[in-house]
């Protein structure tokens, strides 16, 4: 999971909008299950280990340039026995690719994921929202992944 440190400055250095998390930044060390997709948690999507294996591989496919997870605007840093601690909370995930949104819902494996689907997102609304998106290559465009 990335660093309190680390997101704090993140923070800090761009006007509060949340990072868009590597898949190490969010599922290394994470052992809260509801951290994403919460709604479906026990109802059926895959663990945490096992949405980062998949999620893992997809992002080595040669028609996916990256991929990411959103985070909710719940993400947050608490207080816990007096030590400060980072409760993410991710809300889709993104994936910038050069295939349509079907073909996208198929290698995603949205029903395995108990998703919603894959929704296209603008680019300049995703970086109003959030820091640290990587360049979109020339032919890709960028979709998230939804629950609910």
């Amino acid at each position: 999971m990335i660093e309190l440190s680390t997101f704090k400055k993140i923070m800090n250095e761009n006007e509060e909008r949340l990072p868009l998390l590597t898949l190490d930044e969010f599922f290394e060390g994470n052992t809260a299950e509801d951290s994403i997709a919460p709604n479906q948690c026990d109802y059926g999507r895959p663990s945490l280990a096992e949405l980062w294996e998949f999620l893992q591989k997809i992002e080595e496919l040669s028609n996916i340039a990256w991929v990411r997870i959103a985070l909710h605007n719940d993400t947050d840093i608490v207080e816990y026995d007096g030590e400060e601690q980072l409760e993410l909370w991710g809300d889709t995930i993104v994936v910038c690719t050069c295939v349509q949104a079907s073909e996208l819902e198929e290698l995603m494996k949205c029903q395995w994921l108990c998703s919603d689907g894959a929704e296209e997102c603008d680019i300049s609304d995703l970086d109003a929202l959030f820091s640290c998106r990587p360049p979109v290559p020339e032919g890709f465009q960028c979709f998230e992944i939804v629950w609910d």
